[in-house]
């Protein structure tokens, strides 16, 4: 059973669901004037677009599965994201 709930957790995927584009990110950050926000916006601008990000999110959150996904870490990992 062990050997099964790792190869569960190394194995598990995580996509958004619903439509995510750019005026949707741009809508829910547009009553944040955090830095974190603005920076974020400002990759995703050079980025032309929200598909590296939230594949790149995807991915990052995935390692974060066995200890649970918080507010917190999804709020790290963005930062994170932000400033690469």
């Amino acid at each position: 059973m062990r050997e099964l709930v790792r190869y569960l957790l190394q194995n598990a995927v995580i996509d958004f669901q619903g439509d995510i584009t750019m005026e949707r990110v741009r809508e829910f950050l547009r009553e944040d004037d955090s830095r974190e926000a603005r920076s974020l916006l400002s990759k995703l601008i050079d980025d032309k677009g929200v598909d590296d990000f939230l594949i790149t999110i995807a991915d990052c959150l995935k390692d974060h599965i066995p200890g649970g996904i918080s507010e917190e870490t999804l709020r790290e990992q963005l930062s994170t994201y932000a400033e690469s």
